[in-house]
């Protein structure tokens, strides 16, 4: 990310992922946030609209900025989970990453989520907390030339900027999301990694991850609307969908294949894997 307000909005969103700013509480002022990043108070607003525009966090008059993303990695013991049971993503793929052999099989609008928790997790990997041998990952975004139904203008549905804007941002994180990745491999902290994105011609009304092939973490996405800043620095108000943060439905395979759980982890992979298989024809 090459603009400033870019790059701080990028910190700002690390620190809400690892807890360093939890749910519920202010952000540093807007000048001291200036004076701890040397950046112009301006920089400073804008990195902060895009937060609220992305839902990590609102702002008030008077009141500061208060983050309302509750992505805390809190650990639950396997044990006292639930199939069905509501999470969000940021525990269950810290717990994914304990594994020696991990695999993550992600189907999502943009790359946005995974960059933010996968960074957490290269960041525990440098600090030797977890010692995975290799690494794979396959995901599905859908297709660029595709005429998306969100985001989009709210007083405008033919202005193009809300999808440019989104397929641009999709690429900033996965190409991020692939450096990450690549940078353990080449730095010997993981021996082997397997990264494959492909595009699909779908629009995603959900979102799926399977975690080693034996959870599955679902969620829709829910339309609302939103204000959305444009690089030129104009404000319109879009519908969009509410994606970060979200909270998903957590299914678990277990030793019963006719279990709720297993049958509906086995089920989302096989959909995964007939449309991966697909685009590789």
């Amino acid at each position: 990310m090459d603009k400033e307000y870019e790059r701080l909005a990028g910190e700002l969103r690390n620190r809400i992922t690892d807890g360093t700013y939890p749910m519920g509480v202010n952000l540093p002022s807007q000048r001291e946030l200036a004076a701890e990043f040397g950046v112009s108070r301006d920089t400073v607003q804008r990195a902060l609209r895009e937060l609220v525009g992305e839902g990590w966090i609102e702002s008030r008059q008077g009141s500061g900025s208060r983050v309302v993303t509750d992505t805390r990695r809190i650990q639950s013991p396997p044990a006292a989970r639930r199939n069905f049971g509501p999470v969000t993503l940021g525990p269950l793929i810290s717990e994914a990453f304990e594994r020696p052999e991990v695999t993550l099989d992600v189907y999502t609008l943009t790359s946005e989520s995974l960059e933010a928790h996968i960074r957490l997790q290269a960041e525990r990997i440098r600090r030797a907390e977890i010692q995975p041998r290799s690494i794979a990952l396959r995901m599905l975004l859908p297709a660029e030339d595709m005429v998306m139904p969100y985001p989009r203008s709210r007083d405008d549905p033919s202005d193009p900027r809300p999808g440019e804007r989104m397929r641009e941002m999709s690429r900033r994180y996965t190409a991020s999301l692939r450096r990450l990745l690549r940078d353990l491999r080449t730095e010997e902290y993981v021996q082997h990694i397997d990264v494959d994105i492909r595009q699909a011609p779908l629009t995603p009304a959900f979102k799926l991850y399977l975690l080693n092939g034996v959870e599955a973490l679902h969620g829709m996405y829910e339309v609302i609307v939103r204000p959305m800043e444009l690089d030129t620095g104009e404000v319109i108000e879009s519908y969009d969908v509410l994606g970060l943060g979200a909270t998903l439905t957590h299914h678990i395979k277990d030793e019963d294949p006719d279990s709720p759980g297993s049958v509906f982890v086995d089920s989302m992979r096989v959909w995964f894997d007939s449309v991966w298989h697909q685009l590789s024809r």
